[in-house]
C-alpha cells in the first residue's frame, strides 16, 4: 500500500492550535523583553525560546512593535496570563482591592521576579522610544490600574488625581528599586512608597496583613469589567509585601 505523504502533511492543525502557539510566542516575549529589554531582543531569539522557527513570526504579527503592544496588554487583560508572584493574593472582587494592588506591586516577589515583571515596571524606558501602538497599550494597563485604585478609595476621599499619584508611587517606586545596587536601600525605598501609597489612600491600617497563598491570575481591566457587570467570578494574584 502506497502512503500518501503529501496529504499527512497537508492535514490541518487541531483546533485551538493557532491559539496554543501565539499565546507561546507571546509569552516568550514578555520574559525576553522584560529581562533585557525591547532592543535587545531579535525575533530569531523569541521564537527560539518559544521553540519555532521565525518563518512563521509574521503569520501571527505584523511586526515586533505589534508584539510588544500585545505583551504589554496580555499582563492585565487575559485572565489565563501566567502573572503570579509566590506569597500573597489580590482579590479583584474585595472591597479593599486598592491596598492589595499596592502591596503586591512593591513586594519583594514582584522586586525578585523580573522574568514575570508587570511589563509596567520593565519596560517604560522602551515604550518611551517606541511607536503610538506600544504606547496605547502602556497608556491601557496604566489607566485601567488607575480606575482600581480610584474605586477602591472611601467616597469622600475619592480623587483620579489621587489614583494616578498611587500608580505613579506604585510603577516609579518599582523602577527605582529595581535601579539602585544596595539592596537594603532598594527595600527601604519599597518600603517608603508603599507606606505612602497606602496613606495617600486612606488604607493605612490595611498596611500590616497576613501572607495569603495564590489563587488566580491577576486581571485588571478584564475584573473591572466583570465587576460592573455584576457577575461574581473573581481574579486572583498572589503577593506579599
Amino acid at each position: 500500500m502506497i502512503k500518501n505523504i503529501y496529504s499527512e502533511r497537508a492535514m490541518p492543525y487541531p483546533p485551538g492550535h493557532r491559539g496554543e502557539v501565539r499565546e507561546k510566542i507571546v509569552r516568550s516575549a514578555r520574559k525576553l523583553f522584560n529581562q533585557h529589554g525591547f532592543d535587545n531582543v531579535s525575533l530569531d531569539r523569541i521564537m527560539a525560546d518559544a521553540g519555532l522557527t521565525r518563518g512563521g513570526f509574521y503569520s501571527y504579527f505584523k511586526s515586533k512593535s505589534e508584539l510588544y503592544a500585545e505583551v504589554l496588554q496580555c499582563f492585565f487583560t487575559d485572565p489565563n496570563w501566567k502573572n503570579c508572584w509566590e506569597g500573597v493574593q489580590v482579590d479583584m472582587q474585595s472591597v479593599d482591592v486598592g491596598p492589595q494592588i499596592v502591596r503586591a506591586y512593591l513586594s519583594r516577589q514582584h522586586f525578585e521576579d523580573v522574568g514575570n515583571s508587570c511589563p509596567m515596571v520593565a519596560l517604560p524606558s522602551d515604550v518611551a522610544r517606541s511607536d503610538k501602538s506600544a504606547k496605547g497599550a502602556f497608556e491601557k494597563v496604566f489607566r485601567a490600574m488607575t480606575d482600581v485604585l480610584d474605586q477602591s478609595m472611601a467616597k469622600e476621599a475619592r480623587s483620579r488625581t489621587t489614583a494616578q499619584a498611587i500608580a505613579a508611587l506604585c510603577v516609579g517606586g518599582m523602577v527605582v528599586a529595581r535601579a539602585l545596587e544596595n539592596r537594603a536601600l532598594a527595600d527601604e525605598l519599597r518600603e517608603a512608597a508603599m507606606r505612602v501609597a497606602l496613606e495617600l489612600g486612606g488604607w493605612e491600617k490595611t498596611h500590616r496583613t497576613k501572607p495569603i497563598r495564590r489563587t488566580k491570575s491577576w486581571n485588571l481591566a478584564s475584573d473591572r469589567k466583570l465587576s460592573k457587570a455584576g457577575s461574581k467570578t473573581s481574579s486572583s494574584l498572589a503577593v506579599r509585601s
